[in-house]
């Protein structure tokens, strides 16, 4: 049930991303089930292997060659599902950075996590 609602929470964390760039665009609720879909499965199958390709830039920028790596993820899935446009690799980057901050400002405040004691 807690992937369900994160999955949702993804999805409504990027239909907020048009309100706030205009060069970002979803045309639909069911076009951002896709995506956040498929930005799961991408953060979590391709990122970790770039990541790893791309240790030593990672290591010699101090963590900032993460965000480039987040916004070129983004951007490969704005080309990858229909109906999700990103103008830009710029525009990716910063859409990936609030995407990440709206959704996991979501999580926190909806998500309840599990305490046992």
């Amino acid at each position: 049930m807690r992937l369900l609602a994160t999955w949702l929470i993804n999805a409504t964390a990027l239909l907020a991303l048009p309100y706030l760039l205009n060069s970002i665009s979803i045309d639909r609720f069911t076009t951002a089930l896709w995506v956040a879909l498929v930005l799961g499965f991408v953060n979590t199958i391709i990122r970790p292997i770039v990541i790893l390709l791309t240790l030593p830039a990672t290591v010699l920028s101090l963590g900032f060659f993460i965000l480039l790596i987040n916004g070129l993820m983004f951007w490969m899935v704005a080309n990858m599902v229909q109906g999700f446009h990103v103008a830009g690799f710029w525009s990716s980057v910063l859409g990936a950075i609030l995407y990440s901050i709206i959704s996991w400002t979501l999580s926190t405040l909806l998500l309840k996590k599990n305490e046992s004691t």
